[in-house]
């Protein structure tokens, strides 16, 4: 019996393998990363399904689109916004809860519609945060390791 070698291996196989690939590297990111960091891959995960709904919609794949979005909403809810302590965190806190359920929104009918103009919305009300996020990175990572335990 003839064996295949591993290029010959079906598309959706080497997909497979490359997406499990990709999940042990994530799941090593997480394990070590601080929470700054974990809040970082957040919207740098946000982005990336943006990006990734895009393509999809250009492409006319409605699955791809439909996971993509989904994605992204998850990554509002479950992430960002599930982090925010609305009541210990007052105005600004209250201000990216409503951001996020705005944006929430905005992406729905961006699937309904397959609306680019609203996924370019949501990634500019995001990128603001996004690099102010990066940006404090530093700042907090030095602030952490100076002070005295």
């Amino acid at each position: 019996m003839y064996a295949s070698p591993p290029m010959a291996r079906p598309f959706s196989q080497r997909r497979l393998t490359a997406g499990l690939y990709q999940q042990v590297g994530v799941e090593s990111q997480l394990a070590g990363a601080s929470p700054h960091a974990l809040v970082a891959m957040l919207f740098d995960g946000f982005v990336e399904s943006l990006a990734q709904a895009r393509g999809a919609i250009r492409q006319g794949d409605a699955a791809a689109k439909g996971q993509a979005i989904g994605r992204a909403v998850r990554i509002l809810e479950e992430g960002l916004r599930a982090g925010l302590d609305v009541r210990a965190g007052g105005t600004l806190a209250q201000d990216l809860d409503d951001l996020y359920s705005y944006i929430a929104q905005r992406l729905t009918l961006a699937n309904l519609h397959s609306d680019e103009a609203a996924l370019a919305e949501c990634l500019r009300l995001v990128q603001p945060l996004r690099e102010a996020w990066t940006s404090i990175g530093p700042a907090t990572s030095a602030a952490a390791t100076s002070r005295p335990r």
